[in-house]
């Protein structure tokens, strides 16, 4: 298998009929996903997608979003992967980094509105139903395929990094399959499991560790239409689902409604397995959820530079710790120093990761690359961590990274959108640890006015269109000035200080 499209050739010739994805409007065997990934790849080669071009794929889960992904894949073309949550400011960013030759939209309302700015017009698919393609650029230029199909670019993934600033991550074809391999060895995948594919198929842990797993496998991925605990309940009560891979956020929304309700346990007849990734699960969290669910919640870590799989506790050795567990067959992990040097177990330092797994780097940023993958082809994370036992634990980010229902959200982002305000002159973003909350972090905003009292209502008002909901601060404070260090930066210590004196 050389591209991720190759993963469910296996089962479309020794399972034609077994079903491979499921949403609420209908269900694929492995061969009619081999069809609609035909009929897609046909329309996007009309649409003149060559070798080499950037595909921006705007959508929620649907099955029609995989068959396209698939389907570019196949045309080697660098699918572009969009969350349709995402702001039409932020997809602007995007485009202008990426340079796709073509847009295409699935048929969600969201992404429907962003079809509509972008001036893609809605038509007809074999199989797929309706979906939008954007006008053509003439000026987008294909990359360099590799000769190699491995290592070809299989998907980008854009995350703004402390920058604030567009970075496309590109993870080989190679690099997924190795994480999707592994992740479904370690979790014990088979071919009659169904997976609730509820985590954004957009983003690296949904799509790695969920969708290409699942189908490595020759699993069903079953893909509701909303992740709120209701819609959970039903689909894990009706449709036998097997394997819940989740965010913590969605653990705990899950748990806040059980409690609303007064019920002391979820029915879930054939659950098998629950495992938690995409951000530090809170240990009242998991022992809720067991409770709960009566079953174990395996943790796991990873990074989307990182395809995204870097550990995961293993299913013989259930943990009552929140450890990330042991490293992937073939992923090598260390702990450093300051000074990159390797760190004794039990000893606290940042985590450094390599193996077949990492990115082939930042799509047109040489420099931010080589700023975090050296010589030597250690990924230099960025998180703090420490070994016990071979075992991994999370014990810190030394990046400034808030981790808000499951999707990283970086301050200099949403500082950089709040300072195009003209009643804001400075803006200074961090993390607000919130208890017991479904979010895990709340996004509290400092702002210096730059003229007169702030309008917080219509600054509220104003960023909706213009970030995502979960970039959104949950609070938003008027400072007279924001402290700065002699060189003009903002003193961001110090406004915690501010915070936990008014607690007190």
């Amino acid at each position: 298998m050389n591209r991720i499209s190759d993963l469910i050739d296996p089962w479309v010739r020794s399972a034609p009929d077994s079903p491979a994805l499921a949403d609420a409007a209908g269900a694929w065997s492995y061969a009619e996903l081999q069809a609609a990934v035909d009929a897609a790849a046909a329309w996007l080669a009309e649409l003149g997608v060559r070798p080499g071009d950037r595909v921006l794929l705007v959508s929620d889960n649907c099955r029609a979003y995989v068959a396209l992904l698939f389907a570019a894949a196949r045309l080697d073309a660098w699918p572009v992967l969009v969350n349709a949550r995402l702001a039409t400011a932020e997809i602007e960013a995007i485009v202008r980094h990426a340079c796709p030759r073509r847009m295409v939209f699935t048929r969600s309302h969201r992404a429907e509105m962003h079809a509509q700015h972008f001036h893609a017009r809605y038509d007809p698919v074999a199989t797929l139903g309706e979906v939008a393609a954007g006008p053509l650029d003439p000026a987008a230029e294909p990359e360099p395929v590799a000769a190699d199909p491995s290592n070809r670019v299989g998907a980008v993934l854009y995350t703004s990094g402390t920058t604030g600033t567009p970075r496309g991550v590109m993870l080989s074809h190679g690099g997924l399959i190795f994480a999707a391999r592994a992740a479904a060895e370690i979790r014990s995948f088979q071919s009659e499991d169904r997976l609730l594919g509820g985590l954004p198929l957009t983003h690296s842990s949904g799509l790695s560790l969920v969708l290409l797993a699942g189908l490595v496998a020759g699993a069903c991925v079953d893909i509701p239409p909303r992740t709120e605990p209701v819609t959970t309940l039903e689909w894990l009560r009706q449709r036998d689902i097997t394997v819940w891979i989740g965010a913590p956020a969605m653990f705990a929304q899950l748990v806040e409604y059980a409690r609303y309700r007064s019920l002391e346990r979820v029915e879930a007849p054939r659950l098998r397995l629950l495992s938690s990734c995409s951000a530090p699960l809170p240990i009242e969290t998991k022992r809720q959820t067991e409770a709960l669910l009566e079953r174990v919640l395996h943790n796991g870590y990873g990074i989307t530079e990182c395809s995204p799989g870097i550990s995961a506790t293993r299913l013989d050795a259930p943990r009552q710790d929140t450890s990330v567990g042991l490293p992937y067959p073939g992923v090598e992990v260390q702990i450093t120093d300051p000074a990159g040097r390797p760190l004794p177990e039990g000893e606290a330092g940042e985590i450094w990761v390599r193996g077949p797994n990492l990115m082939l780097g930042y799509y047109r940023s040489p420099a931010e690359t080589a700023a975090v993958v050296d010589p030597a082809g250690w990924f230099h994370t960025g998180d703090l961590g420490s070994r016990q036992d071979g075992s991994l634990f999370l014990l810190g980010r030394t990046k400034e990274l808030i981790l808000r229902f499951g999707f990283n959200v970086y301050p200099a982002e949403i500082e950089a959108v709040l300072e195009q305000h003209p009643a804001i002159q400075r803006a200074a973003v961090l993390a607000e640890p919130t208890a017991g909350a479904a979010g895990g972090e709340e996004i509290l905003a400092f702002l210096q006015p730059a003229h007169g009292p702030l309008p917080l209502p219509e600054i509220t008002a104003w960023l909706r269109p213009r970030l995502a909901h979960y970039k959104q601060p949950a609070r938003m404070i008027e400072i007279e000035a924001l402290p700065l260090t002699p060189t003009g930066k903002v003193r961001k210590e110090a406004l915690r200080a501010l915070l936990a004196a008014a607690a007190r």
